[in-house]
């Protein structure tokens, strides 16, 4: 079983910033991509920002200029940055990793609980 927590959410004023941690644990998996999805009432889970195991990225076109995904693998912490926020980007955001037990092939999705992040306009 992979298990993420994330942290870092919490209420923001337009403008600022905000950084959300995923701490990523779990023995006997391989990775292959973390990423950051959010979601407000109503509306389907979205991708925000993805990294694969090789440290490649991707951004949903909203985010992209203000969002930063990066990850610190001494840490097995995957983190979001988030400039420039503004109330659209309000929402419970959740990290996910698509990932294998060793010796299978199969992937499968692990989720986080999610954090909450309130842009204030």
């Amino acid at each position: 079983q992979v298990q993420l927590v994330e942290s870092g959410g919490g209420l923001v004023q337009a403008g600022g910033s905000l950084r959300l941690s995923c701490a990523v644990s779990g023995s006997s998996f391989s990775i292959n991509t973390i990423g950051w999805y959010r979601q407000t009432p109503g509306k389907q889970r979205e991708l925000v920002a993805g990294i694969g195991s090789g440290g490649s990225t991707d951004y949903a076109d909203s985010v992209k200029g203000r969002f930063s995904i990066s990850r610190d693998t001494a840490k097995n912490t995957v983190y979001l940055q988030m400039n420039s926020l503004n109330p659209e980007d309000t929402a419970v955001y959740y990290c996910n990793a698509n990932a294998r037990k060793v010796l299978t092939t199969t992937y499968m999705d692990y989720w986080g609980k999610g954090t909450l992040v309130t842009v204030s306009s």
